[in-house]
């Protein structure tokens, strides 16, 4: 693990994730064009720039997802997912749904704290911890799962969860998120704000995103991993808290990001509607792929 400021290291010296970054780099070199699944209005600035410093074609047709969710598919859930029917009792706005992935694997510490932090928060929650072995969830605290079960504080989903139609459901009002980058375009185009805790990859570059469009609020991480099995150090239970505290009061600043999530949210919708930017973007791409195809043709 390593500070964030020291993720650009991997470019200078010989390690796993430089030599990954080298190969990536030369397949774009290699590649007739570049497909990006992010749009336009999310990150003006950095596309112009890319489009600049960027020796190839370059096409954003994002958010992806959204497309299928147009044409009626990807999202359907024939057999409503018992987490649904436990959202329909609760109030609008008051669930914060934490899930950080299907690869993420903290350490029992780590559980430990995340548990305390969502029960202390005196919020309702829906928490997908991934899949378990047949010792269950470690790192959950005595009595734990029973009290938020007799209590009906909240629900633990130990497998699949289906993130998008909990995230369109009104009462979810925040999602803690490791700030993957499907994660972070869901929450963008259904107007849910985040409370951001990057772990690894482009994770901090998206919740820098997340900041300068003021759309969630941090925990505070800032150290970078090189695995998948998150080593440290420790968020203690009181930064989650805080972070859930400040995104769900009525302080200015809550209601200024929720304000962005929903403005956000409805440019978002827009890019893949016929004129939109992405919508546009690939229609370019396929005419230009049709040519291409035509001149290569023997």
């Amino acid at each position: 693990m390593m500070k964030r400021s020291q993720v650009s290291e991997h470019f200078k010296k010989k390690t796993e994730f430089g030599e990954m970054l080298d190969l990536i780099q030369q397949s774009e070199k290699r590649s007739y064009g570049l497909v990006h699944n992010t749009f336009y209005e999310i990150e003006p600035d950095y596309v112009d720039h890319f489009r600049k410093v960027k020796d190839t074609k370059v096409w954003h047709i994002g958010p992806l997802f959204q497309f299928f969710v147009e044409e009626g598919c990807g999202n359907d859930v024939s057999d409503k997912h018992d987490c649904l029917s436990w959202l329909d009792d609760q109030k609008p706005k008051s669930v914060i749904f934490a899930c950080f992935g299907s690869m993420v694997r903290f350490l029992e510490a780590q559980i430990t704290e995340i548990a305390l932090a969502l029960e202390e928060s005196k919020r309702p929650f829906i928490w997908v911890v991934g899949k378990t072995g047949s010792e269950g969830i470690g790192g959950l605290p005595d009595g734990f799962e029973e009290r938020v079960k007799t209590e009906n504080k909240g629900l633990i989903i130990t497998g699949w969860a289906p993130q998008v139609e909990i995230l369109k459901h009104s009462a979810v009002g925040g999602f803690l998120t490791h700030c993957g980058w499907n994660s972070v375009l869901e929450a963008v185009v259904i107007g849910v704000p985040l409370i951001t805790w990057p772990l690894y990859a482009e994770h901090f570059y998206n919740e820098k995103l997340v900041e300068l469009l003021g759309i969630g609020v941090g925990v505070g991480a800032d150290v970078w991993n090189l695995r998948f099995e998150i080593s440290g150090p420790i968020i203690g239970k009181q930064r989650i808290i805080e972070a859930i505290e400040v995104l769900t009061s009525d302080s200015l600043v809550a209601k200024r990001i929720r304000q962005n999530s929903k403005e956000l949210a409805i440019k978002a919708k827009k890019v893949v509607e016929e004129g939109g930017s992405s919508y546009n973007s690939l229609t370019a791409l396929i005419e230009e792929l049709k040519v291409v195809k035509l001149i290569r043709k023997p």
